[in-house]
């Protein structure tokens, strides 16, 4: 890219401040890691499991505190990358989201001289031949780029029919940063993809190169203003939606200039209610436009916090709501494949159903699950979890005892974690994008219930899938004659099977429970022997230093079996 090479030609960082940058980011990561394999992996092969359940809570908030310490010092993809930890509620403990969560509102601003003279060398000119003013003070300083607002020229203003503005100008020095954080981000995901128990339910280093190209394109703002327009032709004819124009005479892959459409923040309740809005009014209208996004439109903004949504007035006798939504910052965009579309569709009916059996094979369609999943256990689960919360709203929710919670997440949790799963492309901005969505509107009405939002939603879905009967119908009949072509032939070969005595019946999951039962026994007796030994040659060795020697050596010889029957049966 050429901004990137540019930074590196002349980088704001000096080269020793670069590696110092990449050692620092790997030994993080290499001493956080160790600790989890220490206490998540060893201790527990070793009989010591309930040391590290007492002290995980703790060890997760000291982990957290110590990468919001990181990010802030850092800047750049260690801020994005705290941001995605914060808003992965549905895998991550609350002492990581809770403590992330502030990464959002804590990027220090850049000085306004460096700004404007990034800005003057990408337009060519100096910044006051071009704007009537720019405000040094931003209004908005994220971790790849920060924004102030300015007035066109006369001229610029008389051609676009625009005159108050917003400039944003990415941080200097910021190409070659990302560039620093990729390599190790992608060294990390090397480490982690050498570890069986996050290899088999994630492709590490393909979620980090997804990472990558996002990171890379959000940095490219002649990319961000197509994704601006394209946003916009979506929305076009629809009144909900509001979407600043673009002036692409001031844009440059480095510097964006966009109509100012300011408006009330989202989550600003005390002014929307002071414009005569209702808040609990926005929030089904937000839930909406975001569904339309995913699930028709299959373009959708992947970054709806609160600072990127505005909730404009509409002068009386306009028509329709007396307000629009207005987005902002189109840097992170997300496409849902016509597939995934369809398998989300699924998904969300049979949500809407609390169908826990159609949710399950809605997800395997989507292709979360790996084809060698047995999602026996995740139907039974998900069929208990709609009858027992589906449809309560997040005021109902605190009135369910937390024990019932704690016992039902336990539960769950072992299903989910039993079961091999891979994300999909692009699947990390939808989960991002639905969980930001869910926190904004439960800040607009605490009692929102999203099912009052997914039901009408999916019953239209239901609707217009109604046209693809006669094809499924057909589909269906297809395969079921070929199941009875063929079934002739089988049962002539299980026939010839039993009258051999050869018929074997396979019980698969029966069979792990009972293998691991039994690497279970031999694990706690060799663990036994293990300590009795250790002990032994501690107590005698005061009295008898060879014996008690080489009882303490003989003892590393059960352990090693503990652990080789462990890593056997991962």
């Amino acid at each position: 890219m050429a901004s990137t090479v540019q930074d590196r030609a002349n980088p704001q960082l000096p080269l020793r401040e670069h590696r110092g940058r990449y050692r620092r980011i790997l030994r993080f990561a290499a001493w956080n890691l160790a600790a989890t394999w220490w206490f998540e992996l060893f201790l527990p092969r070793i009989g010591l499991g309930r040391v590290a359940a007492r002290t995980r809570s703790r060890r997760m908030r000291s982990f957290a505190q110590r990468f919001h310490d990181l990010a802030v010092d850092l800047g750049g993809l260690m801020i994005k990358v705290g941001q995605f930890l914060s808003s992965r509620l549905d895998v991550l403990p609350p002492e990581i989201t809770k403590e992330l969560e502030g990464l959002q509102d804590e990027v220090p601003p850049v000085e306004f001289p460096a700004i404007s003279a990034l800005a003057a060398r990408e337009l060519g000119t100096p910044l006051e031949h071009v704007f009537a003013s720019v405000d040094p003070a931003p209004i908005a300083a994220a971790s790849l780029g920060q924004a102030h607002r300015g007035r066109l020229n006369p001229a610029d203003a008389g051609d676009t029919g625009l005159d108050a503005v917003v400039l944003k100008v990415q941080r200097p020095g910021i190409g070659a940063i990302v560039d620093v954080d990729l390599a190790a981000l992608r060294k990390v995901a090397g480490w982690l993809s050498h570890i069986r128990l996050v290899s088999r339910r994630a492709d590490m280093p393909a979620l980090v190169e997804e990472f990558a190209q996002t990171s890379l394109l959000e940095i490219d703002y002649l990319h961000e203003a197509v994704n601006a327009e394209r946003f916009a032709a979506d929305f076009a004819g629809d009144d909900r939606v509001e979407v600043p124009g673009v002036v692409w005479e001031r844009t440059t892959r480095r510097v964006l200039t966009l109509e100012d459409v300011t408006a009330i923040k989202i989550t600003d309740v005390r002014a929307l209610r002071a414009a005569g809005i209702d808040p609990a009014a926005v929030a089904p209208v937000f839930a909406s436009i975001m569904f339309d996004q995913l699930f028709t439109n299959g373009f959708f903004h992947a970054d709806p916090h609160p600072g990127n949504i505005f909730v404009t007035p509409v002068p009386p006798g306009a028509g329709g709501l007396p307000w629009k939504l207005t987005f902002i910052d189109f840097g992170m965009m997300g496409e849902v494949t016509a597939s995934t579309r369809s398998g989300l569709r699924k998904l969300l009916i049979a949500a809407a159903a609390r169908d826990g059996k159609g949710l399950v094979a809605a997800i395997n369609d989507v292709g979360v699950l790996m084809p060698s999943a047995d999602s026996v256990g995740l139907e039974r689960a998900m069929t208990q979890l709609f009858a027992r919360f589906g449809g309560m709203g997040f005021a109902e929710l605190r009135e369910v005892d937390p024990r019932e919670f704690r016992d039902f997440a336990v539960e769950f949790g072992d299903v989910v974690r039993s079961l091999p799963f891979q994300l999909p492309e692009n699947f990390l901005l939808i989960i991002r994008a639905m969980s930001l969505t869910s926190g904004v509107c439960s800040a607009l009405d605490e009692r929102f219930n999203l099912w009052d939002s997914v039901e009408p939603y999916a019953a239209q879905l239901l609707r217009n899938e109604r046209g693809n009967v006669v094809q499924d119908v057909a589909r269906q009949a297809v395969d079921a004659a070929g199941v009875a072509l063929r079934l002739p032939g089988r049962l002539d070969a299980l026939a010839g099977r039993l009258e051999e005595g050869s018929l074997q019946v396979s019980v698969p999951r029966l069979e792990r429970q009972a293998a691991r039962l039994d690497r279970a026994v031999r694990r706690s007796a060799s663990a036994l022997v293990f300590g009795a030994l250790l002990l032994a040659g501690a107590t005698v060795r005061p009295d008898d230093l060879a014996l008690g020697n080489v009882l303490m050596t003989a003892s590393a010889l059960p352990l090693l079996h503990a652990l080789w029957v462990g890593r056997r049966g991962r």
